[in-house]
This record gives structure tokens, sequence and C-alpha cells, in this order.
């Protein structure tokens, strides 16, 4: 199962934004891309942006390309608008879904809650990060894993609030997916139109 394993704060300073969820952040206090160059960097292309853009969005899920590529070309078939569809494909993401329920702190760590088996949907053990989630689905944490600290730090201590997409229940260990979410609902800054037109061309 392929993931970024990469510097983990180069992929920020070359968006220039903290997107590795880390409290101390290199682009907080570097805010220009990595490189000898980095700071003379002035103007940017149109592709450039929208490439910048691309990358961010990538980042912020733990996609790599090729997935990445796939999720588009799905998003491009169904119905609707492309980059809302992209958007709501990325956020059904059940590695995704731990994140927004604040069962983890960050997607990497819900990624590595799901990796290890903690996780079932619909009463089925699913160790899948990419499983997409569907309207009525149900997660839980499994029997053994109830007590996990690192699950009740993480609730403890979050900075972000549910969203109305999702119902949970944290005495129970339970996560309801009451409906896929809106564009609306998706507080991911990205300007999703630059990443269309990137892979229109």
């Amino acid at each position: 199962m392929a993931r970024y394993t990469g510097p983990t704060c180069k992929a920020c300073r070359r968006a220039r934004t903290p997107l590795c969820q880390s409290k101390k952040c290199a682009a907080d206090t570097r805010p220009y891309p990595p490189g000898q160059h980095g700071r003379g960097r002035i103007r940017e292309s149109d592709y450039q942006i929208q490439l910048r853009e691309k990358q961010k969005l990538r980042y912020m899920y733990g996609v790599l390309e090729r997935q990445f590529r796939r999720y588009y070309a799905e998003s491009a078939r169904q119905t609707g608008i492309t980059g809302d569809n992209l958007l709501r494909i990325l956020e059904s993401r059940l590695d995704n879904v731990i994140y927004r329920s604040t069962f983890a702190s960050t997607r990497p760590q819900a990624r590595q809650l799901v990796n290890h088996g903690h996780f079932t949907v619909n009463g089925k053990k699913v160790d899948i990060p990419s499983y997409q989630v569907r309207a009525g689905d149900v997660i839980e944490l499994k029997e053994r894993s109830r007590n996990l600290i690192i699950v009740e730090h993480s609730h403890d201590t979050a900075e972000i609030t549910v969203p109305e997409w999702i119902t949970v229940d944290f005495g129970e260990r339970r996560i309801v997916v009451n409906d896929l979410p809106l564009r609306a609902q998706i507080d991911t800054p990205i300007q999703e139109q630059l990443i269309v037109e990137l892979y229109s061309k």
C-alpha cells in the first residue's frame, strides 16, 4: 500500500501552507519553497499554480499520483460538477472519516489506525484506508481497541468540529455516515477548479 515517505515539511514549504497538520511546521517559519532558489521565485505560470493546487490536495489526503488520477477519472464520469465530485470521493475515504470524527489527530494517524485493523464497517473488519464509505454505513472501534489511549487523547484534544454529514457517539465508539458531504460541508482550503483545468489540458 503506497504512501508518501519523503520529508514531512518539504511539501508544506513547496505549497507555502502547513499541510502536515503538525503543530510545528517548517512552512510557518520558512514560508518559501525549499532549495537554493526558493526565495527568488516570484513569477508563477498558470500551470505552476494549477499543479501546486493539485499537489496540495494530494498531500492533504495522503494519495499518490496514480490513485489520484483514478479518483479524478471517476469524478469526471459522475453527474454534477467534477471538482465537487472529486472532493466528495476524497472525503468519503475511511481514514478521512476517522479523522473527521476526532478519533485521530491527523489523517496519517487515522490511516495507521485503519491499517492496524482497529475499525469495522457494518460489523466487518476493514483495514484499507482508501475504502469508500457510503450513506448509512456504521463504523465502530473493535472491542479490543475501545480503550486505546491514542483515540481518547485525539478526541479530548481535537481542534476540529465534527461535520454535519456524520454522527459520532464517542461513548459507544461509533460513527454513523448520515450522507455523503456536499461542497459547502467540506472545509478543505482548495480551489478544485484549478485541478479540473489542469487535467482538462
